[in-house]
């Protein structure tokens, strides 16, 4: 007598994206916890950001993930000189497991697999926190120069002294912050930090930089990098842009760009050039992107088809 054979599971289909717009759509920006999402005509649009990430390779952060998650294990290896015991790294795992959205089900013991998968979320919980943490400084640098009275979380208070510090050297005025962005003629959106005017500043190369400028923010340990041109520019060639009530109104236009990396010790402003030709190199980034979104209609989700039968079997 043989066992009973368990049915294989069912693959679930991937769920395919509303990307048809619709008459009477909606054009927002969607907020869903830590990130977001965008509507354009009612129908689900890519970011800015989302486009580069699908896009442009990022060998460095093959490097960055790997001492992420051996700083993360060796910070709790050895305390203030003292080695610690195995059993205080697997405790300050399961503390980091609890804390996460989907906690991986580990039992009372703690097996190898489990281990390993614990681990490797170490570095998507520190991507995530430099995330928060910009845009949380963001938001409170802006209401204390408002005149707002803002209780700011100890650990933020360096980064929003130097985000203040910035406004108290450089002066922007006129500023439009956290506007979202709308390309319908490439169908993209996005979301911009700040535009503001600027004192104008002449560059070593004799060009002057400054005046109406749109600016993003950084808060991660390392950066700027080159590809953040992309991200600058596909905000700046922005058709329209939503307002404070979600009214769509022209985008404006802007003289420069550039990248307010801010840090607990301090802060650097550094130009970037994100004209129209690197506005199109981002526009090839889009097409390369919906190529390859497996969710979506393109390249990934159509190109393969369903593995053949050797010929002699229909002999």
């Amino acid at each position: 007598m043989t066992a009973p054979t368990k049915a294989p599971a069912k693959k679930r289909a991937p769920r395919k994206r509303v990307t048809t717009p619709t008459p009477d759509g909606r054009t927002r920006l969607i907020r869903r916890g830590r990130g977001h999402s965008y509507e354009l005509d009612g129908a689900w649009c890519p970011g800015v950001t989302t486009i580069i990430k699908g896009a442009v390779p990022m060998p460095a952060l093959i490097g960055w993930a790997g001492r992420t998650v051996a700083e993360w294990t060796m910070d709790r290896l050895m305390v203030n000189g003292e080695h610690v015991l195995a059993d205080e790294l697997i405790n300050d795992l399961r503390a980091f497991n609890e804390r996460e959205k989907k906690p991986e089900k580990l039992g009372s013991g703690f097996s190898r697999v489990g281990l390993s998968k614990v681990l490797s979320k170490v570095m998507y919980a520190e991507r995530d926190e430099a995330a928060d943490r910009g845009t949380e400084v963001h938001s409170i640098a802006a209401r204390i120069a408002a005149g707002e009275e803002v209780e700011v979380p100890e650990p933020l208070e360096r980064h929003v002294d130097s985000y203040l510090r910035f406004l108290e050297e450089w002066e922007p005025t006129d500023a439009i912050l956290e506007g979202v962005v709308i390309n319908r003629r490439w169908r993209y959106m996005g979301r911009f930090d700040l535009i503001a005017d600027l004192p104008r500043y002449t560059l070593r190369d004799g060009t002057t930089w400054g005046g109406r400028t749109l600016l993003d923010l950084k808060t991660g340990h390392s950066g700027p990098f080159g590809e953040d041109a992309l991200q600058l520019a596909g905000y700046r060639y922005g058709e329209t842009m939503l307002d404070g009530d979600g009214n769509e109104v022209p985008m404006p236009e802007v003289e420069s760009t550039g990248i307010l990396h801010v840090r607990a010790d301090g802060y650097d402003l550094y130009p970037f050039v994100a004209d129209e030709a690197v506005h199109r190199v981002f526009l090839y980034c889009a097409q390369v992107y919906k190529a390859l979104d497996w969710k979506g209609d393109g390249l990934v989700a159509h190109a393969r088809g369903d593995a053949l039968r050797p010929p002699k079997e229909f002999a």
